[in-house]
């Protein structure tokens, strides 16, 4: 079920606007929403945006979606549960497995609803977000033309790397207190954007979570992390007869993969 919550364009047609809510396989809410190039313009290829934890995508992408539509790209985002406009209490993640499923049935859907479904199919994804586009590529591995990581949340270093036992005891405790605010943290925006600009623009956005991280979100986190540092990048491959292009952008150091 999908209902439109607004639209419109930029004031020199460069590029069209739309937002709408869908409902997921439990019945909640999602916020959708997508820039697309001006009607009668040929779309090029289809990117989807997954965003980075705590933040959303109208207003923290929005720089991205436009850009990319005026390039002549149709570019669709949706907030994660627990994230933006989205129900589900914020800045929680109950799991990571099902958050990943709701997004796949939204892309898939989109592309399902679409005038072309051969067209080129991007995904693009910022910290969380780029471990929600690793893990979607991994379920239809043949389905995605190629990918755009920034800073993907897909390996944890080695100072920062939690004892076993520590992991043991933190899942424990999500089984008693999952949604409590007690995980210790520095400032998560100071320590995912570097440029105050951008600071200031997510602490000013009421749609994105700026509390403590939630002891089930950041065991969910850190399993996520784990996982694809041990078991899903180093099998990362394409099966199309074409290449599949992965891009990682990460600080000052740049990876282009082709597989």
């Amino acid at each position: 079920m999908t209902s439109k919550s607004g639209s419109g364009a930029a004031e020199d047609g460069s590029y069209e606007y739309e937002e709408e809510s869908v409902q997921n396989a439990r019945g909640m809410k999602l916020f959708t929403c997508r820039w697309l190039p001006p009607k009668g313009q040929i779309v090029k290829a289809h990117v989807f945006l997954c965003h980075g934890y705590a933040v959303e995508c109208s207003v923290t992408m929005r720089g991205t979606g436009v850009r990319l539509a005026q390039a002549g790209y149709a570019v669709y985002g949706v907030d994660f549960e627990g994230h933006g406009r989205s129900e589900g209490l914020q800045g929680y993640v109950p799991s990571f497995d099902v958050l990943v499923a709701d997004t796949d049935a939204f892309f898939a859907a989109v592309v399902a609803s679409t005038a072309n479904t051969d067209l080129p199919r991007f995904l693009l994804g910022e910290s969380m977000g780029g471990a929600v586009a690793l893990l979607l590529h991994r379920m239809r591995p043949s389905y995605w033309t190629g990918a755009v990581l920034v800073a993907p949340m897909c390996k944890i270093a080695d100072e920062m790397r939690p004892h076993p036992v520590v992991v043991s005891v933190l899942k424990l405790m999500t089984n008693i207190i999952p949604t409590w605010k007690i995980v210790p943290t520095t400032d998560v925006i100071d320590a995912a954007y570097r440029m105050q600009e951008k600071r200031d623009e997510i602490r000013n956005n009421p749609h994105c979570y700026q509390g403590k991280p939630r002891l089930k979100t950041a065991y969910e986190l850190l399993r996520v992390s784990l996982n694809l540092e041990n078991n899903v990048l180093p099998k990362v491959t394409c099966t199309t007869t074409t290449n599949y292009l992965l891009f990682f952008f990460h600080g000052r150091y740049s990876l282009r993969s082709q597989i």
